[in-house]
């Protein structure tokens, strides 16, 4: 099995790094049958983005602070580890985000999310699949979710967590004001969503997926990519499905 190893910048990250390279020596990203990520979920994210169109598996151990999409870090057995490894697959999220310089796509493997840029909050038009569902929300933003992106900003922001082959999309509200009331949505994986950024010159708000900024957004079009597998490697008694179930007992 040929491994490539990766690591965040910080000292924890590097150092495991070299141990685990003088162990199992090291192979060029390009060519490995699998990259070992080391950091936290960040470091899994952005292994994930670099390497989209490849697509290879990517297997996370924790040398950073959340680890949500990591495995526990050890040095010995890896390559049984890997072999044992159960795989988790999903489909990021696709953003086309216009704003007054152009249209900007990226892609979001945890979620799309829209903030307020300044003190006023943002109003927005949400419409899914043509038909508009909210004609006016009121509140710091909104965001789109994956499923494996459901215990990340969506929980944060108070939205269901969603195991990965519930084939649905978190929509969740940041600090509505109005409506008050309204809690957000599970939509179909296949729905496309739209939002329309009302008073944009008086509430400016951005759009992120995941890393990826746009300021001073007008609309923002969100939709799953089922034609983009990624393909993420958890030991078999700490999957990824297993993880998502548990956080929903977690007190």
């Amino acid at each position: 099995m040929r491994i490539a190893f990766l690591a965040a910048q910080t000292e924890a990250a590097q150092q495991a790094r070299e141990r685990l390279v003088a162990r199992y020596g090291d192979c060029p990203p390009g060519e490995a049958d699998v990259i070992v990520a080391l950091g936290g979920d960040g470091m899994m994210l952005e292994t994930q983005h670099r390497f989209l169109g490849r697509n290879p598996p990517v297997y996370g151990m924790n040398r950073g602070s959340v680890g949500f999409l990591m495995n526990d870090y050890r040095e010995e057995d890896l390559p049984a580890r890997l072999a044992a490894a159960q795989a988790a697959r999903v489909h990021p999220l696709r953003m086309r985000a216009h704003s007054a310089t152009g249209t900007h796509a990226a892609l979001a493997i945890n979620e799309v999310s829209l903030l307020r840029e300044t003190r006023q909050a943002a109003k927005l038009r949400i419409i899914v699949d043509g038909k508009v569902r909210l004609p006016e929300l009121i509140c710091d933003g909104v965001l789109v979710s994956t499923p494996a992106g459901s215990t990340a900003y969506n929980l944060s922001a108070h939205g269901p967590i969603v195991p990965l082959d519930a084939k649905l999309l978190p929509l969740t509200p940041i600090s509505a004001f109005r409506p008050r009331r309204w809690r957000g949505a599970l939509l179909p994986s296949t729905a496309r969503v739209v939002f329309e950024v009302l008073e944009p010159d008086k509430r400016p708000v951005s759009a992120t997926a995941d890393y990826t900024e746009v300021r001073d957004v007008r609309r923002v079009e969100v939709r799953e990519d089922p034609s983009i597998t990624l393909t993420m490697l958890f030991d078999p008694d700490h999957s990824l499905s297993e993880r998502i179930i548990a956080e929903q007992f977690t007190v």
